[in-house]
């Protein structure tokens, strides 16, 4: 995890600020929980909730109290529902919140923990100032899921074919597991949840208004004028959200209309996450390829290379 960190910030040189903003760690935390929620509630969490919790038992260190060898999702989703909420986490001593957890269920904090640590992704929120306001969320991180190595087959091929950029929109139970495995091809395994009518591949689109509808997100409706103080962590459990990822324009990219498809999962790396809460849309009329809103991503990577 923290050879990804420090390859993150050598290679993007985005984002240095956010490391001083205290507050952006909890708020992480709050989506990685919320993620978390979702793929457990989910009807289908014997396919997404994976990786399952690996978590020794508190009271015997030679036994597991989650295994994955014997799923207990109920068991699960019961120290989920005793973890003290992240907004007050973020306001007391961690011995206190410790021993807040342990007095509601002894599984909470390392299950907490185990959240945590198993997510192989670089995530940090972005401060207001490396926003896209075009987005229309305050809740927005740059997210970075691929391991180094391939990273790096990303640039190398960047090198040779130039890159753009796409959206990807998936329903938030998915993401527990895209943060620990990366993105990866669904289709025709049982992964998939929606027709593969393009052929095998990661599907992207450089419309809002398709990757979206993805995400579960309705397309049919207008987007929400901005209200007050934009709420730092999230404050409901129904969320939508969708990815900005950056593509590699290689002949292996197959455009079908505003469809496009990625065989090669190396030439797919996420860039931005965003979220959405009930009562927030996004804009469905962004068009990655419109010039404003590249230089815009660009701006925001602070890297005006990165389609070099």
């Amino acid at each position: 995890m923290l050879e990804l960190c420090v390859f993150a910030f050598q290679t993007l040189g985005v984002m240095n600020e956010a490391a001083d903003e205290i507050a952006t760690g909890a708020q992480v935390v709050d989506l990685l929980v919320s993620m978390c929620r979702s793929a457990l509630e989910s009807p289908r969490k014997v396919v997404i909730f994976e990786p399952y919790p690996s978590v020794v038992d508190p009271n015997d260190s030679q036994a597991l109290a989650f295994n994955p060898r014997k799923k207990d999702y109920d068991r699960v989703m019961r120290a989920l529902n005793s973890l003290t909420s992240i907004r007050e986490m973020s306001q007391a001593s961690y011995l206190e919140i410790k021993r807040q957890m342990d007095k509601h269920d002894p599984l909470a904090h390392p299950l907490l923990q185990w959240i945590i640590s198993s997510n192989r992704s670089h995530i940090v929120k972005l401060p207001v100032t490396r926003q896209l306001k075009f987005m229309h969320t305050p809740h927005q991180f740059l997210l970075l899921s691929s391991p180094p190595a391939k990273e790096s087959n990303f640039r190398a091929a960047k090198k040779h074919f130039s890159s753009t950029f796409a959206f990807h929109g998936s329903h938030i139970e998915n993401w527990h597991s895209i943060l620990r495995n990366g993105l990866v091809v669904a289709s025709n395994t049982r992964l998939q949840l929606h027709g593969a009518i393009y052929g095998s591949g990661i599907y992207l689109s450089p419309l809002s208004s398709i990757s979206f509808g993805y995400s579960g997100q309705p397309t049919n409706v207008h987007q929400q004028k901005e209200k007050g103080q934009q709420p730092q962590f999230l404050q409901s459990k129904n969320l939508k959200c969708i990815a900005l990822c950056e593509v590699i324009t290689s002949p292996d990219l197959h455009k079908h209309g505003d469809i496009w498809v990625v065989p090669n999962t190396d030439h797919v790396c996420t860039r931005f996450f965003f979220v959405y809460e009930d009562g927030q849309v996004g804009d469905t009329s962004i068009n990655t390829q419109d010039p404003s809103i590249h230089r815009e991503i660009l701006r925001v990577i602070g890297n005006q290379t990165a389609t070099g």
